[in-house]
């Protein structure tokens, strides 16, 4: 058992398709409306079928009173962090404190290439990582005054003005699976958000990997529990049981704490294009995750 005590939070995964043009908005309406408490949207600045995350979620957050909102994750290599930094700021006060910030190393080298980004090795884009998650948090810190400065092998800043500050302060999740990427995530993030479909053994690869995040973050002299686990999930709903998220709304509650005790997880991101299923997550699903959850905790 791997309960890091965390609030359970529930979300929906949603594809930011360009055409319906308001297809993504009308989603993360619906996911508030039903009462999830996150909508996050994919950004492969390369994807001509996909709209701009950025500016999606400006607009979604424009468009929203409560929900929170986020990338799942970010494309590092094309989205220069010192600039993303202070749009994010901008973006947590506009919006009264409803965004998070997601991160990834990157991927499709060769899309990133084609767009102008630097190709990178998959030790150099953490390295990059490392660089930008410390960038963004001395922009966000105004209590210190001197300027930001990091001479970093792939970003730098020279006596940058830090600001604006934040509405709250806000998270920084990683996307990650290897473990030296990992190792990062246990030193400097705040969540960790794999996707369960590109889990190499599925749900059991939870284990070793949480395991090295714990070891990480504990060297880094900071609690394990410093670092929320979440999860991107599918499934289906059905009368009958058919396997790991694939039944009724009981079935998936049930199995969603069960992950919780068992793995630690506390966030359920559900990948969803269809109002319906939204509906149905929200409602009958997250309620009685949490009332399972809340009485086995009491119970301890």
């Amino acid at each position: 058992m791997n309960d890091y005590g965390h609030d359970l939070l529930f979300g929906a995964f949603i594809t930011p398709v360009a055409q319906p043009a308001q297809q993504a908005v009308e989603l993360a309406l619906a996911a508030e409306r039903a009462g999830l408490d996150l909508a996050t949207f994919q950004d492969h600045p390369y994807q001509p079928r996909f709209h701009d995350t950025w500016t999606l979620l400006s607009y979604i957050a424009a468009r929203t009173q409560r929900i929170r909102i986020s990338a799942n994750v970010h494309n590092l290599p094309l989205r220069q962090p010192s600039v993303l930094a202070r749009s994010a700021a901008s973006l947590d006060l506009l919006s009264g404190g409803r965004f998070e910030m997601a991160l990834g190393a990157g991927g499709f080298w060769d899309a990133i290439a084609a767009m102008g980004g630097r190709r990178l090795r998959p030790g150099e884009s953490i390295e990059a990582l490392g660089e930008a998650i410390e960038i963004m948090r001395m922009l966000w810190d105004t209590e210190e005054r001197s300027g930001a400065r990091l001479n970093g092998k792939f970003y730098q800043v020279n006596g940058a003005k830090r600001g604006p500050a934040p509405a709250h302060p806000i998270e920084i999740w990683v996307g990650a699976y290897k473990p030296r990427i990992l190792a990062l995530v246990g030193q400097l993030a705040d969540g960790w958000v794999p996707s369960l479909a590109y889990l190499e053994r599925g749900l059991p690869s939870l284990g070793r990997m949480n395991q090295l995040i714990d070891e990480a973050a504990e060297a880094a002299g900071r609690p394990a529990a410093s670092v929320r686990r979440m999860l991107n999930i599918g499934g289906q709903f059905s009368p009958n049981e058919n396997g790991l998220l694939h039944g009724p709304p009981q079935l998936w509650a049930e199995q969603l704490a069960e992950m919780t005790f068992q793995y630690g997880t506390s966030a359920f991101i559900l990948a969803v294009d269809d109002p319906t299923t939204i509906e149905r997550f929200a409602k009958e699903v997250a309620p009685a995750t949490r009332e399972l959850v809340s009485a086995e905790r009491q119970r301890k």
